[in-house]
């Protein structure tokens, strides 16, 4: 890792009055998290019970139990931290020690994380980020400490690397004596009930469906009934067992339209759910070296994206989405938000207005309406053709062992091609100015903006198909990696592919 680290004694780095604890709730969240870690010793717990000693199944689950909270007042005990002048020094393990000194100048990101007990009990989680964590959400770590002091925490490591302020006093119970930022925090963007509303309408999802559909295989075998509320023979069972088979036979499109309109319910509602569950309360903020991010319902998180190091944005939307002017917003950076989500959702909801508001203050802009795009050689749509040819293919021998579904591939294979060829229309390119401008998708549009500063390598790909074309694939290395995706532009004359790559290699060597 980057920061300085040294196995020295506590007392020749920090005296002993400036060590501060956790906040006590730290304890109670260990209780809390008893209850998902229980599930692992289920195992053992079963092969108490298969070896017929059920009677210890009780008291060893009661002392793994004891054990796990022993084990946490410990961790809790051993953990303690000190905030510097310039600096944070971290002291942690119960067996074997860990002394980590972080400098503030090192700390690339400060998060505040809340979940729903720690914001019942005015606790956050702090992580620090160096971007020497191997991949990692967060470096260090500070697992419950009072939500006043939390960011006056971060408003010290802030004002350290612009302006010099005095150090902020944290205590654990959550009290901050002084914050002091070094300029007023300016607001790019927020979701209001309404506009969450409406983008759950347009996040529909099944999701609810399938859980219970799930819980009711689960414990199909633990229920006094055989009866599958999905499966419409059950329905008609029931019906013929109080003589309503004729009424039901004679208004089965009733029921279709019930399904329908049962599943559309459920698909909005779980859409609508999730969507407030995610972004409740969204807000973006300007600070002067960052962008801040904070949202969440039942989970509140905190995170900030360092302008410096945003590599590209990427802007997605929907086929339907994109008809009434909705647009989502990513940003792809050296500062990930760790394993669910690589880039940043900086705008989940919003308008191109606002899209172009908040990407100018990161120095990038979309091209313009009147601005040309190339586009990619048709050729592209051929990995599309061939899909539908093996859908084809299997419809037809599986007609020929006489299997009546058959015919379905084969109903779904023109639509497989023709997607294919509409889709290769919306791959293009545009050059603006020093970046690049890339868009893919007809289903799902999506539109990367790529600066050539931000380009580490630009590979020249072609193939058997695509070199007899005199065509070329430019594919793009940027640092941070991308969930949507890599960046590159397919299928492109091979002369201009070397001119747009010359030209890249050209800025950064420049820069």
């Amino acid at each position: 890792m980057n920061e300085a680290a040294a196995a020295l004694p506590a007392d020749d780095a920090v005296a002993e009055t400036d060590w501060q604890r956790l906040h006590p709730a730290t304890l109670l969240l260990a209780i809390v998290k008893l209850g998902p870690r229980s599930v692992n010793f289920l195992p053992a717990l079963a092969a108490i019970g298969i070896a017929g000693k059920w009677i210890y199944v009780v008291p060893a689950l009661g002392l793994f139990l004891l054990l796990s909270l022993v084990f946490a007042w410990l961790a809790w005990l051993r953990f303690r931290f000190a905030v510097g002048a310039d600096e944070i020094v971290i002291e942690s393990g119960v067996l074997a020690r860990q002394h980590r000194t972080i400098p503030f100048d090192r700390i690339q990101d400060v998060s505040i994380e809340q979940g729903l007990v720690a914001r019942a009990l005015g606790i956050a989680t702090v992580g620090f980020e160096t971007g020497a964590g191997g991949g990692k959400k967060d470096d260090a770590r500070l697992d419950a400490i009072g939500l006043g002091a939390a960011q006056a925490l971060r408003a010290t490591i802030r004002a350290h690397r612009g302006t010099a302020v005095p150090v902020i006093a944290t205590g654990a119970g959550g009290g901050a004596e002084a914050a002091a930022p070094a300029t007023e925090d300016r607001l790019l963007f927020a979701m209001s009930p309404k506009r969450l509303l409406v983008a759950g309408l347009f996040n529909f999802s099944l999701a609810a469906l399938a859980v219970v559909g799930a819980a009711m295989q689960l414990f199909d075998n633990v229920l006094p009934f055989d009866f599958n509320i999905f499966n419409p023979l059950d329905w008609i069972d029931i019906a013929e067992q109080y003589g309503l088979d004729q009424w039901v036979v004679a208004h089965r499109w009733v029921a279709g339209v019930g399904a329908a309109i049962s599943l559309l319910f459920i698909g909005f509602a779980s859409g609508i759910a999730m969507t407030f569950l995610a972004n409740w309360d969204f807000r973006l903020t300007r600070e002067p070296r960052a962008l801040r991010r904070t949202r969440g319902l039942t989970t509140r998180t905190d995170v900030a994206l360092p302008v410096r190091r945003v590599q590209a944005a990427i802007i997605v939307t929907g086929w339907l989405r994109r008809r009434f002017g909705w647009h989502e917003l990513r940003l792809q950076s050296l500062a990930s938000d760790g394993e669910k989500e690589k880039d940043h959702q900086v705008v989940p909801f919003g308008r191109l207005g606002e899209i172009d508001a908040v990407l100018a203050e990161i120095g990038i802009a979309r091209p313009g309406a009147d601005r040309p795009w190339a586009h990619s050689h048709r050729i592209v749509a051929l990995g599309g053709f061939v899909g539908a040819g093996i859908a084809a293919l299997g419809s037809v021998i599986a007609l020929a062992v006489g299997q009546p579904t058959g015919w379905i591939p084969l109903a779904i294979a023109p639509l497989i091609a023709a997607g294919a060829w509409i889709s290769a229309h919306f791959h293009g390119w545009a050059e603006v100015g020093e970046m690049v401008a890339i868009r893919s998708g007809w289903i799902k549009p999506k539109t990367t903006l790529l600066p050539f500063a931000s380009v580490q390598s630009v590979d020249l790909a072609t193939d058997f198909i695509l070199r007899p074309l005199g065509l070329a694939t430019l594919r793009f290395g940027v640092p941070g990696g991308s969930a949507l995706g890599s960046h590159e532009i397919p299928a492109i004359p091979l002369d201009i592919a070397k001119a747009l790559r010359a030209r890249i290699l050209g800025e950064r060597g420049a820069a």
